[in-house]
């Protein structure tokens, strides 16, 4: 449920509040019934919910413990990104030394 991009960034936006489908769509750039599968797939999941507000539907995160998940997601992955660039640096100054 979490293994593509659109699905993430459509997370990543509800974190800020709920959100309607042309919102999301101007944000996310992809065709309707693309991102029509990733919500349904969202859906399903428990990640989101969506309630219909007129003609608009509007999708929110299930609960504070899918904003949490992507929270703790953001700051995983900034740590290993952090501690990739620093391994890259000491093999620079490594190669630096040999030549």
């Amino acid at each position: 449920m979490l293994g593509h991009p659109v699905r993430i960034r459509v997370l990543e936006l509800l974190v800020d509040g709920p959100m309607p489908v042309r919102d999301l769509l101007a944000k996310i750039e992809v065709e309707p019934p693309n991102l029509s599968q990733h919500l349904a797939v969202l859906r399903r999941s428990g990640l989101v919910t969506a309630t219909r507000e007129g003609p608009t539907v509007v999708y929110a995160l299930a609960g504070g413990d899918v904003a949490d998940l992507m929270g703790a997601a953001r700051r995983i992955l900034t740590e290993v990104a952090a501690g990739q660039v620093g391994l890259l640096e000491q093999l620079r100054e490594a190669e630096a030394g040999r030549s």
